[in-house]
Parts: structure tokens; sequence; C-alpha cells
């Protein structure tokens, strides 16, 4: 007997979604179809695959059982209509400007957007006619004079990576709809736990499952969710006609991590909260952005459209880059690297990091300073995690 997930709670749903008992076997685990083709039972029925008459698996660059699971757990999750799992958080980007941004087409992006989801566009998509204002998408009166009559997307990422500024997800996409364009939401910050953009008016979800979702550090992928079936069957052929789809070893690896997903995000919120708290008042930190705190300047906006605060947060060391240097070469827990939503904590510097592909200028005015240090709260003990922080700011 199957379960119904979706009257249930968060936690149900993480730990059951995408359930398909095995009837051959009895697996309790997802079985790992490691295999690039199927077999067809007769002529007929290959044609009947191919023709779309009937359902089932041809070829796993265009669907395979372990990641098909995958993306209807995520799916479930995210409260959509369908998933789509793709190789790298950056293909699942990259096949959404290919899917809606043709030549002559505009998109208005966030402005401190993750770096390569904004190179990708500069640098690659401008070669064939794609224009694009990125902007501070915090700000909805910028946003409405950033839309032009050839305007196909508002792609946002909220919070914004690093600067954890917030856009309203509800308010842009009555904009993003009013200029016939699709808003596109980058949800990897937040996870499907504590925020469901489609819920609040966007068409389409994506995540770097890298990150929260897998959350063990040991997988590189991403996944998309289409609030509808038009924008599902949009997308799914683009993904499948590039290739960049998700291996099924792959797939049952972030469908294992996910199971752990909300207990993970919950522990790591409860340490960014303390952190938050802790470096706010510390007389050596400039200043500290997490959405948790009421000094953020959407803390109300935070607490409206998601149901946390989420375990990211960035902060300034008084003293500039020397300073923030000391910092990140002498803490010993969380580990300087890039990436984020591991069970471990990690610290980096955007701007000669992640962001340092964008230029100078462009990178401060998004809020991008020198100083910026972004901070990546796991699940350790929350009184080690400061104890290690404080050792390192008292070399300053």
């Amino acid at each position: 007997m199957s379960l119904n997930l979706k009257n249930k709670g968060i936690n149900t749903r993480v730990t059951h979604a995408g359930e398909n008992p095995d009837t051959v076997h009895g697996s309790v685990g997802v079985p790992i179809y490691q295999t690039s083709t199927f077999k067809f039972q007769d002529a007929d029925h290959g044609a009947r695959l191919f023709g779309g008459e009937e359902k089932g698996y041809i070829y796993t660059r265009i669907g395979n059982p372990t990641t098909n699971t995958f993306e209807e757990a995520v799916t479930l999750l995210e409260h959509g209509y369908g998933g789509i799992a793709t190789a790298s958080g950056m293909a699942a980007v990259s096949s959404v400007y290919m899917a809606y941004l043709g030549a002559g087409a505009h998109m208005v992006g966030t402005d401190a957007v993750y770096g390569s989801s904004r190179m990708v566009i500069e640098n690659e998509f401008s070669r064939f006619g794609v224009e694009s204002s990125f902007v501070d998408t915090s700000d909805l009166d910028l946003i409405r004079r950033s839309m032009k009559p050839n305007t196909k997307m508002l792609y946002i990422e909220t919070p914004a990576n690093p600067t954890i500024k917030l856009a309203d997800i509800e308010a842009c996409a009555e904009i993003a709809h009013e200029h016939g364009a699709v808003l596109v939401v980058d949800n990897t910050f937040m996870s499907p736990i504590l925020q469901n953009p489609l819920d609040l008016g966007a068409d389409v979800v994506l995540h770097s499952i890298t990150k929260y979702i897998n959350g063990h550090t040991d997988v590189v992928g991403g996944v998309i969710i289409t609030k509808t079936e038009e924008e599902y069957s949009r997308l799914k052929p683009v993904i499948n006609a590039l290739g960049g789809t998700m291996d099924p070893h792959q797939s049952w690896l972030v469908l294992r991590g996910m199971r752990t997903l909300s207990l993970r995000v919950q522990r790591g919120e409860e340490n960014a909260h303390k952190l938050a708290e802790y470096l706010e008042a510390h007389p050596k930190i400039e200043w500290v952005r997490y959405p948790g705190l009421k000094s953020h300047p959407q803390h109300d906006l935070a607490k409206r459209q998601m149901k946390g605060f989420g375990s990211m947060i960035s902060f300034e060391v008084k003293g500039g880059v020397e300073a923030g240097k000391t910092v990140l070469n002498n803490v010993t827990i969380p580990q300087l690297a890039v990436s984020l939503g591991g069970y471990e904590s990690l610290i980096q510097h955007p701007a000669s990091m992640t962001h340092a592909n964008i230029p100078e200028d462009e990178r401060v005015a998004a809020g991008i300073t020198d100083g910026l240090i972004r901070f990546a709260i796991g699940t350790e003990d929350v009184e080690d995690l400061q104890a290690d922080l404080e050792k390192a700011l008292s070399l300053i």
C-alpha cells in the first residue's frame, strides 16, 4: 500500500518522498539502475515509447528509474508539477537560460547572484544576442524600471549569494507576469524545508543540490522544479537534448542525503542564529547579515516568506582584508572552502573566490565588498564553533 504524503508533515515527507517499493526483491532502499539503455518488450513497445504513447524507459539520458525517484521526491517537497535532475547546479541554471532566452531576449537578474550564474549570461549567452540587467532585486522599483518589452525572465536568488539580501518573491512574480516574463528562483540557500517559491507565484525553482539537499559534500548536482506541466514540457526536451542529465548513482547518493535534510537544516539554523547574535555583539565585527537578526533590513520579509532563517551568515571584520585573512587562516573547525549546505561548516572570501570573475566595480556595487566573509554553518556543537571564532578573532 502506497503512502499518501500530501498532508503529512515535512519530516515525514523528507523521509518517505519518492519511495517506490521494489516489487521484485522487496528492497527498502531505492535500487540503483546503473544502465545506459533499456530493453523493449518488442518492436511495437519501442515504437510506443518513442512516440510518447506509453510511459517507460528508453535511455538514461532521457530518463532513469533511480533519477525519476529523486525528481518525484524533490517535486513533492517544492509543491511543484515536475522535477528534472541535472548533472550540476550550473547545468540546471544554463538549461533554464537556454529554454527561455533566445537571440534578442532580455533578462533581469539579482546582481549578487552566484558568480557563475551571472558569468554564463554575460560571457556566453551574450554572444548569441541575449541581453541582461543585473540589479539589486531587493528593490522592487528598480526591478520594475529594469523590465523591457523583450524581457523574458526575472531570475532571482533569495537570499542572495553572498550578501544575504532578500527579494520579495510574491511581488517579483507579479512584476514578471505583468511583463509576460517567467519568474525563476534559485532556492539553494533555503532548501525546500524553509522556502517554497512556487507557492508564492514563481514559475520555476532550481537548486544546486550539491548544497543542502545532498548535504554531504560528496556529490555535484542540480534540479529544476516547475509549477506547471507547460513549463515542464518546455524544459525537459532542452535538458534531454543538451545531455546535462544526472547519473543514476549520483541520483541514489543525493536521495540518500536528502533523507536527513530537515534534521540538518534545523540544526544548522539553530547554530547560525546563535553565532549571528554572537558576531553582532563582538567588538571586532563591523557588521553581520543574517535574516534572523532584527537588524537585517528585511527581517519582516524573511518572517513572511520563509519558514526559517537558514544557516548562511555574511559578516565583515574590522580592519579590512588583512583582518579577514587572519580569521580565515586561524579558524580550525570551519574549513576554508567554497560551497555550503553540508553537515560541516565552511568559510570563504567571495571577492577573491566565488565572485572573483565579476568586475570589481560591479561586485562592490552589488554589496560584495573586499572584507565580506561568507560563513556556512554546519551541524557541529555551536559552543565549539563560537570558541573557535573567538580564538581567531583574538589574533587580530
